[in-house]
Formats: structure tokens, C-alpha cells, sequence
């Protein structure tokens, strides 16, 4: 932390700050320059609020130094988090590829659509069984029966499942049936439903809200990680822009950015982002070559009829050809699928 003192700033004022930074248990470092002093404390910011030493006399800004995300920041934890979901691996080497329909819409349906994406490499299994809608009229999930026809195809498949969690409510409901917990972009802020998730050891993949910053993610995630739930994985899907050829802007530099801030594995979900199923391709493979640690698809095998998101869902053909450009972008940059 770095303390600066006012232009004015008397020497009772200095030896006050430094008392209190002795007080305090930490060591002030102490530098005076033409026009400003400044003080340096050095030891375990956790002991210290910024807010009290602000208003000392003679402080004119406290700057922290740690970063406000201190269980998902780098400071702390530099190695690479590897999250485990059923005998997956997201993190490190390791890359996750989801894929599976938006909603679940019925049991025969799922089969086949899990079926295609496992043939063409996929090695996790999405659907919502609770669909957060714009309209209180569109479909919103067929709910705890959804839930059961995603285990069982996932068991069949075998490929550990995914599924959004939009009520703490929900969470006990989520937690019996699926291998992860998804935390949609409109929930990103739902503090009471991080702290529910944040209580099992579920892994949770976590979404970048719409109109959040990379820092707001973090915090998101730091809520999480606050509860004892280590198994964090970061989702970049598109942020609101003023662009209205796409669905959202996919912000790209979200995946090094958070690689250079956090210990924490990001995927990228080119699907909701663009909303386009010609653009989904060249999104998918820039994700990889950005350094993500897995890419998250909608896939449909007859988008004219799905009951959610169908005109932004991959066809099973076009999927396993991505997966076959996925593999060869995956050696380059060292991942393994």
C-alpha cells in the first residue's frame, strides 16, 4: 500500500501516519521528495482498511497495491487452477469442449444431439433444464425433469453434464442431477446465488454478465471462492455494444487479460456472443489461439425447431468439422483435448 501525503503536510502529521502504521503491525517506508512525501507500508495488506488512514490528517490518497480479488488473483495463487468436471480436466494443458442443444427439450431429442457432439469430440454436455427468458412467454425449461433426462443421457454418453443454476433456490435441485453448476450472465451479480454454489464443491462455470467489466467477473468469482469452492471456471460470452449486425460483442482480449490477472481457467462461448452460426467457427478457433482453456457451443440437430436460441445453434456436421480445426489449433498451442 502507498500512503501520499499532502503538498503541506506537517511532521507531526508524518510521525501520526507512521504511529498508526506501527500500530497496525506493519513497516512504513518513508520517502520525501521535492514536492510530495509519500510512505510505503510494507507487510500483510489484509491487516489494513484504506478507508481510517484517509482520514488522517495530512493523507491526501491511499492506493492499494493487492488486487481487490485477492482469492482468484495471481498475487497469491500463481499456478494455473486445473478444475475437475467427472474425468474432465479444464486448466493448465487441459481444454474442455461443451456442446449440447440450449434447452433440454425432450429425453430422445438429447440422445441424439449428445450422441453427434461426443462422436465429433465434444467431452462435456450442456442443456438448461431452466431457461432465463426476455419474455415471461417463451419457453422457460421442462425444470427437475429436465434435470434427470440430462444425467441419464450424460451417464449413457458418458460425459460429465452442465446446466444453469438461476435460484439459490435451484441449487440443491442442480447439485443432485449435474457434474457443474452454470452461473448464467444475467445472474453473474446474484451475490446470494455465489454464495449457494460457493457452499458445495460443485465445480461452477461463471459467465461474464453482459455490461461487466473483467474486474466485476473477478469479484464475481471471488464470492465463490470466499465460501470454500475452489472449482471456478470463467466464461467470456459477449458484452453489450453499440454493434447490432451480432447478438453481443465478443470481447477476445478478455481471455489473456484474465490469463495475466488470475489463476483461474476462461472459456469462451462464441455462440451467445455472436449469435450467428456462420461466425461461431472463426470465433471458436480465435478463443483457442487467444489462449482459452475450452469453447463453449450450442449444437442442434434441427435448429428450425429447437425451442430456445435455434437460429444461433450449430448443426452437428458443421461441429464436427470446427472440432477437426480445433484439434489441429490445440497442438499449436499446446493444449490437449
Amino acid at each position: 500500500m502507498i500512503i501520499v501525503l499532502r503538498p503541506n503536510v506537517t511532521q507531526g502529521e508524518i510521525d501520526h501516519v507512521i504511529e498508526r502504521i506501527h500500530e497496525l503491525g506493519l513497516k512504513p517506508h518513508l520517502s520525501k521528495g521535492e514536492h510530495r512525501t509519500i510512505i510505503g507500508v510494507i507487510g500483510d495488506e489484509n491487516k489494513i482498511r484504506a478507508e481510517p488512514l484517509q482520514a488522517i490528517a495530512g493523507v491526501e490518497q491511499v492506493l492499494p497495491i493487492l488486487k481487490p480479488f485477492k482469492l482468484a488473483g495471481r498475487e497469491i495463487h500463481q499456478a494455473d487452477t486445473v478444475v475437475q468436471v467427472g474425468r474432465v480436466r479444464i486448466g493448465g494443458t487441459a481444454m474442455a469442449m461443451i456442446a449440447g442443444p440450449c434447452a433440454i427439450e425432450g429425453a430422445e431429442i438429447l440422445d441424439t444431439i449428445a450422441g453427434l457432439v461426443k462422436k465429433a469430440g465434444a467431452n462435456i454436455l450442456r442443456g438448461g433444464a431452466f431457461k432465463p427468458r426476455t419474455s415471461p412467454y417463451s419457453f422457460q425449461g421442462l425444470g427437475e425433469e429436465g434435470l434427470k433426462m440430462l444425467r441419464d443421457v450424460g451417464q449413457r454418453h458418458q460425459m460429465p453434464t452442465v446446466t444453469e443454476v438461476m435460484d439459490p433456490r435451484q441449487a440443491p435441485l442442480v447439485d443432485r442431477y449435474a457434474d457443474m453448476f452454470q452461473v448464467g450472465a444475467r445472474n453473474m451479480q446474484n451475490f446470494d446465488l455465489l454464495k449457494e454454489v460457493g457452499q458445495t464443491r460443485k465445480p461452477v462455470l461463471l459467465k461474464r454478465g453482459m455490461s461487466a467489466t473483467v474486474k466485476d467477473l473477478l469479484m464475481s468469482a471471488e464470492y465463490i471462492l470466499a465460501e470454500g469452492n475452489p472449482n471456478v471456471v470463467l466464461c467470456e460470452r459477449g458484452v453489450r455494444s453499440f454493434e447490432d449486425s451480432t447478438r453481443n460483442m465478443l470481447d477476445m482480449s478478455a481471455v489473456p487479460n484474465v490469463k495475466g490477472l488470475s489463476h483461474l481457467p476462461i472459456i469462451v462461448d462464441p455462440s451467445h456472443a455472436t449469435g450467428r452460426p456462420d461466425l461461431i467457427p472463426a470465433m471458436a478457433c480465435a478463443a483457442v489461439a487467444a489462449g482459452a482453456d475450452g469453447v463453449h457451443v450450442e449444437v442442434h440437430s434441427c435448429p428450425e425447431k429447437a425451442l430456445s436460441d435455434g437460429p444461433q445453434a450449430l448443426l452437428p456436421a458443421r461441429f464436427a468439422e470446427l472440432m477437426d480445426r480445433i484439434r489441429k489449433l490445440a497442438e499449436v498451442v499446446c493444449k490437449t483435448l
